[in-house]
């Protein structure tokens, strides 16, 4: 009895599992991602104490120097005291503040001459904007000038802490509550950071109310407002969490330099912008992603050494897996290689120790012959293919030429108007106006897409009933008049017409007169347009248009333009096709009008066609639609007919 060879897959199997530990890899991968995971947490809820920790020795700071302010207007000195008397009680605070308060001044509150000055330059810029000078008295007791990075950080020792400067001031009143000066105060105080690979304090970021960045591990980006920062986004959602109450941790990207990933806690904290107003300041305390993970380290270590010396057994499972199964596969591999001609096709060679081979041999050989005959089969569907995908991405880059260009419109009008950059109300509503052609032409587009997508899945619905024609055409007239006389263009229509009834779809009708005349319009730069309404009552009346029943009636649009050449005029009625299909062509459209023309006049039992004599010899194209006998009045003998009709049973 001949002994069945091992399949494949069981012979595979067998020897990955004599050599691999796959629980161990597993495992290993849990373990990692676990550690990973609970790090991130850690660093999480660690970062977001610290910016709570944060927020409150802001607090505390901006509180202290709010109290020594208030408290030293009020001393008696600053109140009715001299000069003398003011220069040495300021002195004596400034020597022995409980803070690190950098320097006092003191100015005139009329003049905002400098009465006394500890500071090496002038703390308030002119002219001086402070509530109590332009409120009456008692109003406002203190005023928060400025909270952020002093423009100096002093050159100390590596492990000290970066400052930050307090800027606040409060009014002196006299004893009949006239107010007298204006003090103010500089105080630095190192806010609590700490750098270290494991700390998860994380460095200080501050942003003001306003969105501006006024503290920051990057220096060079203090002063400017979150929107110039990457990642705008994510500083956007940290201060609306902020504002909601909430303080939590959130990833940030490129902190300090493109590609760098931080792990920012946050928390906000109210400081009074002055005795009566409060503000919302945003405090974050952020690390480097790297710092949070670095206990990650210890144990990637460890579990490098256990996947190398996994890796080398699956190096050994490799070798021998290959010697085992590679010679075989070679061999249908060399005999793959060797078909030239598939009308030679030779016998597959034979793998007798394993059947999955042996039978795949057989598949590829049967499968060759095949090939033969479907060979032609393919080529012509890749042909197709091509063609389709450049009908296809033409039409993608006209569309989207033509979609970009009215939205450019509406968003630059809109945007003028919201900014103000308009001298008047009438400039607004010409911007507007613009817009609204601008909305109205994207419109058109869209609706074309929706209506040859409508067309092409059998989902279209007319709703048929008698329509005037010569009334249709008259209003179409009358809507593009303007636009031919903004051109320069002579329109010839006819005269007032007796009502010619068809049956159709009243807004579909509409909407393929409107196009035809638009691309007479968009195509004529100089010379004229006419619109001809002919009924027929005879065969040899219809000339091309022999497929619509007579007695009938056409509506011809005939311009002066740009023409077509002959070879091109067919393909104008496929959707998607337009005689220039490159995005940089001269004239706009996305080559579905004519398309969705056809379509709506074939559904009505109507039919279109074009003529054209050749480049710059004007085009013409022509409706043509069964008249309604019932109602056509310009018909002979239409009366008796139709009271005929109604007689019959």
């Amino acid at each position: 009895m001949t002994k069945r060879p091992l399949s494949f897959r069981r012979l595979l199997l067998l020897r990955i599992l004599l050599l691999s530990t796959p629980v161990l890899l597993i495992g290993q991968a849990i373990t990692l991602r676990k550690a990973r995971t609970s790090l991130l947490e850690t660093a999480r809820q660690n970062l977001t104490s610290s910016a709570v920790n944060k927020a409150a020795r802001l607090e505390q700071e901006v509180g202290a120097l709010e109290t020594d302010l208030l408290l030293l207007a009020e001393t008696q000195a600053l109140k009715t005291g001299g000069i003398g008397e003011i220069t040495d009680v300021l002195e004596r605070y400034a020597a022995k503040a409980p803070r690190d308060v950098n320097c006092v001044e003191l100015l005139e509150a009329d003049s905002g001459q400098t009465v006394f000055s500890s500071c090496d330059r002038a703390l308030l810029p002119t002219p001086l904007q402070l509530p109590w000078l332009t409120q009456s008295s008692g109003e406002s007791d203190f005023y928060l000038i400025d909270l952020g990075s002093p423009s100096v950080q002093p050159q100390e020792a590596e492990d000290s802490q970066p400052l930050i400067e307090l800027l606040a001031a409060a009014p002196v009143y006299g004893e009949q509550e006239q107010l007298r000066y204006t003090l103010v105060a500089r105080e630095s105080f190192k806010q609590l950071e700490d750098t270290n690979p494991r700390s998860l304090v994380g460095s200080t970021l501050l942003v003001n109310p306003n969105g501006i960045v006024t503290v920051h591990p990057d220096p060079d980006k203090v002063g400017l407002a979150i929107e110039e920062l990457h990642g705008t986004d994510r500083y956007q959602s940290i201060i609306s969490n902020i504002q909601a109450g909430n303080a939590a941790t959130l990833h940030l990207f490129s902190l300090e330099e493109a590609g760098d990933e931080w792990l920012a806690g946050y928390s906000g904290v109210e400081l009074p912008r002055s005795a009566t107003e409060m503000e919302t300041w945003n405090v974050l305390a952020a690390t480097p992603i790297d710092q949070a993970l670095h206990a990650l380290r210890d144990i990637r270590l460890i579990l490098i050494v256990l996947t190398l010396g996994l890796l080398g057994a699956n190096a050994l499972l490799a070798l021998y897996v290959a010697r085992s199964l590679s010679l075989p596969v070679e061999r249908l591999i060399r005999y793959t290689q060797q078909v030239n001609d598939l009308s030679t096709v030779k016998a597959a060679p034979k793998n007798p120790s394993i059947w999955e081979l042996d039978y795949l041999g057989q598949v590829l050989e049967r499968m060759l012959r095949r090939l033969e005959g479907g060979a032609q089969e393919l080529r012509q569907a890749w042909e197709n293919a091509q063609m389709a995908n450049q009908l296809k991405n033409e039409f993608l880059a006209n569309t989207s030429h033509e979609l970009r260009t009215p939205l450019n419109a509406i968003i630059g009008c809109i945007r003028l108007v919201r900014d103000g950059c308009c001298d008047d109300r009438e400039e607004e509503l010409e911007f507007l106006e613009r817009a609204d052609h601008a909305a109205i032409h994207l419109l058109k587009i869209i609706n074309d897409i929706l209506d040859i997508a409508k067309i092409e899945s059998g989902t279209v619905n007319l709703d048929l009933a008698p329509v005037d024609l010569a009334q249709v055409l008259q209003e179409v007239l009358n809507l593009q008049a303007l636009q031919i006389k903004e051109k320069g263009l002579l329109l010839h229509s006819p005269e007032q017409l007796d009502p010619v009834w068809v049956r159709g779809d009243a807004k579909k009708l509409k909407q393929v007169l409107l196009n035809i005349v638009y691309n007479a319009i968009k195509f004529t730069p100089s010379g004229s347009i006419t619109a001809n309404l002919t009924v027929m009552g005879e065969a040899s009346d219809l000339e091309e248009h022999n497929s619509v029943p007579v007695p009938c009636v056409s509506v011809t649009i005939a311009d002066t333009g740009i023409g077509i050449d002959p070879k091109d005029q067919q393909k104008l009625f496929h959707p998607f096709v337009m005689v220039d299909g490159s995005h940089t062509r001269r004239y706009e459209g996305t080559g579905l009008g004519l398309a969705i023309s056809k379509n709506f006049m074939r559904l009505m039992g109507g039919n279109i066609s074009l003529y054209s004599d050749g480049v710059d010899q004007g085009t013409a194209v022509t409706l043509t639609l069964p008249l309604l006998l019932g109602h056509d009045s310009r018909t002979p003998h239409a009366e008796e007919r139709a009271m005929a009709a109604q007689s019959e049973p």
